[in-house]
């Protein structure tokens, strides 16, 4: 499975972006996987940004992000999308996408329990 994240761009504090994750795999559907957004800002771990159930559209996000991101898929088209609104300069990191190995368990934070990850996208937010 290849994920091929894309969206990212320089924009000022206050912008609003989308990020999109397009999975290439013909016998790969988001519909039957949990997948998620990370982020990785210099110097710094990779941290969990958002992530969708695959059973219900459910969503987790992290709590610098919650109430201004948003995660969502569109299963025809077989991608997830992450809009970013009212974007902060501490939102500056390349963003990835990746798939949840187990299905059984609800979204999980941990990017050790997430493989296939895209090559990620940079967001460069400015003050």
């Amino acid at each position: 499975v290849q994920l091929q994240a894309s969206g990212g761009g320089l924009v000022q504090a206050g912008d609003s972006l989308r990020l999109s994750c397009a999975a290439s795999r013909r016998t790969f559907s988001i519909s039957t996987h949990s997948m998620g957004w990370f982020r990785q800002a210099p110097g710094k771990e990779r941290e969990f940004v958002a992530g969708i159930f695959w059973r219900d559209g459910s969503t987790v996000y992290s709590d610098s992000v919650k109430g201004r991101f948003t995660i969502s898929r569109d299963t025809a088209k077989n991608t997830i999308y992450l809009d970013m609104d009212s974007l902060k300069p501490e939102d500056t990191a390349v963003y990835f996408c990746a798939v949840q190995r187990r299905a059984t368990i609800p979204i999980t934070k941990s990017p050790n329990e997430y493989s296939y990850w895209g090559q990620g996208t940079l967001v460069t937010v400015s003050s």
